[in-house]
């Protein structure tokens, strides 16, 4: 698989300090787990091993004596962060050895042979720690104790050799950091009250059913879809049963999602839709995810840093990053506390305006809102054709309203539409395009190769799949850069956190208790939200200034001070 020749513009070089995405020389104090309940510590040119018991001890006076901490360096931070946490040890940096492993094996910027060597194997085959009990360090339970040491030596030497060593040096530093605050909102749980649940679920649903049941008004929409289809024993459940169901009724559809379902002309659509919704609530968020995911009036779901490939998290367990607006209502801060919940606008085409070095681009996007930057500086007439033809450019529209507006766009700010231009190309020539920190799209893999001895391929076939790459590579670019600025915002505001909460623990400052893509939410103290809105604002500022100094680009935020995830965003009563 070749490597494009497309590199996001360098007239937006990022900074290699700063805070909470460090890149200087930081101690580097290694660990790795051994047979028997010990660990190996190498700190320098000096390695010992220690008790697993005394580690939380250990940790905790390594961070507390020393003005600079040390980079703690561990194979995953999911296994080695939680039980510290219980002990009450918060670590101020790390290096997560196994997402830096698999960033580093995909970047184009990276000699690849450099990682390879003892129990590198191992690594390349490392997945994500899965949830356990948190108090629990799992250190038998793998087949192989990998040598952080060995591991962190190679990583070091690879990113040193690399041309884009400073840009590779704040990615690894970020997605670690992006790990700790992982760690620590799963430990701290999002505040979730389980009565307020229950009533929604009731209203909604009816009693709780027996196991194995539906609820009340899941059967009565039963009764009444399979009434309008005169369908006796249909299963709305089963996507056959229901197909068969609605072309009986002369209904010509090629799917059951919801989308298609609207365009229908029949009394039995209202109910039907109306079932999967609450069909879905009920799957997802009912009553048996209330006992597997909530306790002790928290909700702690378990997220995947870096789990999609352009770095942008996904969930372990628990369904975090899809939380219906039906029971958000549950999420209520505790006594005496509010939810800041803060959120970007219009995060990647600002990320494109600075990753490209549009100047135009960036100086409409000065102020809350991009898209009428746009029209104001009179590149479109309407907010609507701003953000069709935004859109339309990051995620390849190229016919109707969207592609007519992303045609006229192209001369308006060249460099930014160029850039993706430049994308979809390497793409749909089957090569590697790179973030602006340096994270590697996935390759097509032998998706076009074929046995000798079969027929060759379509061509036609062979041709829209170079195109459906080309899209990929296109929105990859922005919304990997977009993932990196999120996860230099994160960390910034993560330490400013831990600052502005005196000395108690974790849980008694002001704390991330969620984040999805560009928006975050703190569970504060009610007398610290305006100095945590005043922080989230900051940490803006800086995750910008460390991937677009030469461009500077607003990052804007919209900000709520609620009792309840629910009135987020809503305007103020009065």
């Amino acid at each position: 698989m070749e490597v494009a020749g497309f590199i996001p513009s360098m007239q937006a070089t990022p900074r290699t300090v700063g805070a909470g995405c460090e890149g200087g020389p930081v101690t580097r104090v290694s660990l790795s787990r051994l047979p028997g309940e010990r660990v190996l510590v190498v700190d320098g040119d000096r390695a010992a091993e220690v008790a697993l018991a005394e580690l939380p001890g250990l940790v905790a006076a390594r961070e507390a004596e020393e003005r600079d901490p040390p980079r703690w360096v561990w194979d995953d931070t999911a296994r080695w962060y939680p039980p510290l946490l219980a002990a009450g040890v918060r670590v101020a940096r790390c290096h997560d050895l196994r997402l830096a492993h698999h960033l580093l094996r995909r970047a184009p910027a990276v000699d690849g042979r450099l990682l390879d060597g003892d129990q590198s194997k191992h690594w390349d085959r490392l997945g994500p720690t899965t949830p356990s009990h948190p108090t629990l360090f799992a250190v038998d339970e793998s087949a192989e104790h990998l040598r952080a040491d060995l591991e962190d030596a190679r990583q070091l030497a690879a990113v040193s050799a690399s041309e884009e060593a400073a840009r590779l040096g704040l990615l690894l530093a970020a997605e670690s950091s992006g790990a700790l605050v992982a760690a620590e909102m799963t430990w701290a749980g999002i505040p979730w009250r389980v009565d307020v649940h229950e009533r929604l679920l009731a209203d909604l649903l009816g009693p709780r059913p027996p196991r194995g049941a539906r609820p009340r008004v899941l059967e009565e929409l039963v009764a009444e879809v399979r009434a309008a289809f005169d369908a006796p024993a249909l299963n709305p459940d089963s996507r056959p049963e229901l197909l068969a169901a609605l072309r009986r009724c002369g209904l010509d559809v090629a799917d059951t999602r919801a989308s298609s379902l609207r365009r229908l002309d029949h009394p039995g659509v209202e109910p039907l839709l109306r079932y999967k919704q609450l069909a879905h609530l009920f799957q997802t968020n009912g009553w048996a995810w209330l006992d597997q995911w909530v306790s002790g009036g928290r909700f702690r779901p378990s997220y995947q840093p870096a789990g999609s490939a352009t770095g942008r998290w996904s969930s372990n367990g628990g369904g975090a990053l899809s939380i219906p607006v039906q029971v958000r209502p549950a999420s209520v801060a505790d006594d005496g506390w509010v939810l800041v919940v803060a959120d970007v606008a219009q995060l990647e085409p600002r990320v494109l305006a600075g990753m490209s070095g549009d100047r135009a681009l960036a100086r409409s996007a000065r102020g809350a809102d991009l898209y009428q930057g746009m029209v104001d500086d009179g590149a479109v007439t309407s907010r609507t054709d701003a953000k069709l033809g935004l859109l339309g450019a990051m995620y390849g529209a190229t016919s109707g309203e969207s592609g007519r507006m992303v045609a006229g766009l192209t001369r308006r700010y060249p460099a930014a539409f160029g850039l993706v231009e430049a994308a979809a190309r390497a793409g749909e020539r089957g090569e590697v395009v790179r973030t602006l920190l340096g994270r590697g799209s996935p390759g097509l893999g032998d998706a076009w190769d074929h046995d000798p001895d079969d027929p060759p391929p379509d061509p036609d076939s062979r041709a829209r799949h170079r195109r459906a790459f080309g899209r990929f590579t296109r929105n990859f670019v922005v919304q990997g850069t977009g993932a990196e600025w999120a996860l230099c915002w994160l960390a910034d505001l993560r330490n400013r956190l831990w600052r502005l909460g005196g000395t108690g623990p974790l849980t008694d400052r002001p704390h991330l208790v969620f984040f999805l893509h560009d928006e975050v939410v703190v569970h504060t103290p009610a007398a610290l939200a305006n100095a945590v809105a005043a922080e989230a604002t900051a940490a803006a500022t800086t995750a910008a200034g460390l991937l677009f100094r030469d461009l500077p680009v607003d990052f804007p935020l919209n900000i709520s001070v609620v009792r309840s995830y629910a009135d987020a965003g809503k305007p103020a009563a009065g």
